[in-house]
């Protein structure tokens, strides 16, 4: 029988400003390599950063959460003039907060 994959949170929050200016640049730069750097790309990482920003002054550490909240709220973004969707973004967000504490995105191990 599987096991369930556990919960991953982060510690509380005491810098959410700093939080979410590290994770903009960090989202801003895996944009910019994974495809072309782009314009666009300043405004999914600002925009990401700000939902992220706000669900950590609201107290939520799990990264799933985050997750879900990065891609609901993304659903309002227009990604026409860009190779990404709230998903790869969503996506991108989990992997740099695993990695962020030594997680390998990979693998799931640490």
């Amino acid at each position: 029988m599987t096991e369930p994959i556990p919960a991953v949170t982060l510690p509380p929050c005491n810098r959410p400003e700093q939080e979410a200016q590290w994770l903009q640049a960090a989202l801003r730069e895996w944009l910019d390599r994974e495809f072309l750097p782009e314009l666009v790309n300043q405004k999914i990482a600002q925009r990401a950063a700000a939902v992220y920003f706000r669900h950590r002054l609201e107290g939520e550490n799990d990264v799933g959460s985050l997750l879900m909240a990065v891609l609901t709220e993304m659903q309002g973004f227009d990604f026409s003039k860009s190779f990404y969707s709230e998903f790869a973004v969503a996506n991108a967000v989990s992997d740099l907060l695993l990695s962020s504490l030594g997680i390998d995105t990979c693998c799931g191990q640490s």
